[in-house]
């Protein structure tokens, strides 16, 4: 953190009815379908869990989150291959998907949300631009899904609120989607 940035000018998210209600939605997708949920933050820095623990009941269908932050945190909690996410880099196709798998392999979930992006104030590590987000949802017994958004450096508190917003959206259309037919 920037010593030279005092508390007063520090962008921050604001959770608004909008996120509120994709929130709502999302879970409520889920109870439908009777699935329960857990999220992989990186640049969301725990937003997904914050706005889904809003909604009442929460617990019926959320099992919780992993918040994590730096590549080692990424390899500890979820015993992945640090050379792996070294190799890739945190925020990475590979990396995102690796993450929503290996949370459902670590819980009791039917759904994982994993988000990585940078958010700003500057590239990261591997030159990755500000505002490139990768969001990954793995739903046991079917593919996982993956998306990449470009939102641009549009401020931190705007990419994070714009990935919350994008990977509700996905959650909600994941847990919605049938049970893939077996086949023969």
């Amino acid at each position: 953190m920037p010593p030279d940035i005092p508390p007063e000018e520090v962008e921050f998210v604001r959770i608004d009815r909008a996120l509120i209600t994709c929130a709502f939605d999302a879970l409520a997708a889920a109870e439908d379908n009777g699935l329960r949920v857990i999220t992989v933050e990186s640049c969301t820095g725990g937003l997904l869990a914050t706005v889904l623990t809003d909604i009442p009941g929460a617990s019926d269908f959320y099992d919780g989150g992993f918040v994590t932050y730096t590549p080692e945190q990424k390899a500890d909690a979820l015993s992945l291959d640090l050379d792996f996410i070294r190799r890739h880099g945190t925020v990475s196709p590979e990396v995102t998907t690796a993450l929503a798998e290996a949370a459902l392999h670590h819980s009791r979930a039917d759904i994982a949300l994993a988000v990585t992006g940078v958010a700003g104030p500057d590239k990261d590590e591997k030159g990755n631009p500000v505002g490139l987000v990768y969001i990954a949802c793995a739903r046991r017994g079917h593919e996982t899904q993956l998306l990449e958004h470009r939102f641009g450096d549009i401020g931190r508190a705007q990419v994070r609120y714009s990935a919350a917003e994008k990977a509700l959206s996905l959650l909600r259309h994941i847990a919605t989607e049938a049970r893939p037919r077996a086949t023969a």
